[in-house]
């Protein structure tokens, strides 16, 4: 009885890393939306009961506005979409760790469970920096899922950083001209 009961919890493992795989590439499908607006490119989806109900992007520059981060505009349509704050029993797909005003905001709706693509070592907030969604000093604690797609997530930020550079680059040669 133990092996099955082990191989049970062996499939059940397998078909949620599929279904987090399969959010993470719509997440990964709004980061490039923000990378063709020559935007960091940070997707976010939000699932409640096997749907999605809420997505964003990263648009800071686009929308000059600091809070317009792919987390918050999620948060806010899946708030909308449900008719509530409160994103009990839900699931938050990022292609990157959480920023502090991220994270907090996560916290207050209430958001179950988070699942990243990759760290964000300068700014994160899901444990690379702080890790504000496991503290026990706050009323809300998220569980989290790291590294899912996390090379593919990575890969996308560097391609776009290395890209911004040469961009820069050229501009610079250019003026010196």
């Amino acid at each position: 009885m133990g092996i099955l009961h082990q191989e049970k919890i062996t499939d059940q493992a397998e078909i949620q890393k599929k279904i987090d795989e399969k959010y993470m590439r719509q997440a990964i499908l709004q980061a490039k939306k923000a990378y063709d607006l020559d935007e960091t490119p940070i997707g976010c989806v939000i699932v409640h009961e096997g749907k999605v109900i809420g997505r964003g992007y990263n648009r800071r520059n686009t929308d000059k506005n600091p809070l317009a981060h792919a987390e918050i505009t999620a948060i806010r349509k899946a708030s909308r979409k449900i008719g509530d704050w409160r994103l009990e029993e839900c699931t938050l797909y990022v292609t990157l760790e959480p920023c502090q005003m991220c994270a907090g905001a996560i916290i207050q709706s209430r958001i179950e469970r988070v699942v990243l693509g990759c760290m964000n070592p300068k700014a994160g907030c899901a444990g690379s920096v702080l890790n504000l969604l496991d503290m026990k000093e706050f009323n809300h604690q998220v569980q989290l899922e790291i590294g899912v797609l996390g090379e593919e997530c990575s890969a996308l930020m560097k391609t776009f950083f290395k890209e911004l550079r040469m961009k820069q680059k050229m501009k610079k040669k250019s003026l010196a001209e």
